[in-house]
């Protein structure tokens, strides 16, 4: 029995310590850990209506939010364009050096190594002033191709050409009689262009004004004679006319004188 008792008051002990420890253990647990926060939950009893709400937000917004319109950029990109070069024109910059300058477009132009392409003539000038009176100009475009000089040639001038040079647009000729065909060649290293039809011409020389003074004036002589003859006749009709009448007359007036014959 004494040993029994002595069993059960070692037990107390041992829970009495056991309840202590753990005790201690959830008081330094409180004091070390976050402490939690429960939400807050709020319970509106009175929403109220459309109008207050209405009433409220014009309130807190004196004006409506302005609404920004679109603003249209400009494009900066912009499409190259075709250089300002004529082809009819002499003294023009090349348009190989407006492309570097400018960013223009030049039209396709055939290499050195091959003929150029037919040059396009454009008119058969005849000179009537100054000291080249008498002679023609002629007058032709550039082709699209890479031109060293130029060549007029006539019809049957059998290979006799006149020169000029690259940049030449036009060139004096001497004299040409009418329906007299005008050729002009583009020549480069690799050789010369064709004859083609936009390259030829016909001289075909407008009337001078002193051929038609010279018809005015034999138009007009013609025209003065004819009224002169036809006046005269008129008046030849006339004088026959009154002269008939007066004889009349002078046969009425003699005693003598009868219609049934002599008395």
């Amino acid at each position: 029995m004494a040993s029994l008792g002595k069993n059960l008051a070692a037990l107390l002990l041992f829970l009495n310590a056991s309840s202590l420890l753990h005790y201690n253990l959830l008081i330094h647990a409180a004091s070390t850990s976050r402490p939690v926060t429960l939400p807050r939950i709020l319970i509106m009893t009175d929403l109220g209506s459309d109008d207050d709400y209405k009433d409220d937000y014009f309130d807190n917004h004196s004006s409506p939010p302005e609404v920004l319109s679109s603003v249209n950029i400009p494009q900066l990109h912009q499409e190259p364009k075709l250089c300002q070069h004529n082809p009819c024109l002499e003294n023009q910059e090349p348009c190989a050096k407006l492309l570097k300058q400018t960013g223009c477009l030049c039209p396709g132009i055939s290499g050195a190594d091959e003929p150029p392409h037919s040059p396009r003539i454009q008119a058969l000038l005849p000179i009537t002033k100054g000291d080249n009176r008498g002679m023609v100009e002629v007058q032709w475009c550039a082709p699209s191709s890479v031109v060293t000089g130029y060549r007029v040639v006539f019809e049957g001038s059998h290979g006799n050409a006149l020169e000029f040079g690259g940049a030449r647009r036009r060139g004096l000729v001497g004299s040409l009689e009418s329906g007299t065909k005008v050729c002009v060649e583009a020549v480069n290293s690799a050789g010369h262009s064709t004859r083609s039809e936009s390259a030829c011409k016909r001289y075909d020389p407008p009337e001078s004004s002193d051929h038609n003074l010279f018809a005015w004036v034999i138009g007009g002589g013609v025209a003065l004679l004819l009224i002169i003859i036809i006046t005269s006749v008129i008046l030849w009709k006339h004088k026959v006319c009154q002269k008939g009448k007066e004889d009349s007359t002078d046969g009425l007036g003699n005693p003598s004188y009868s219609t049934e014959g002599t008395l």
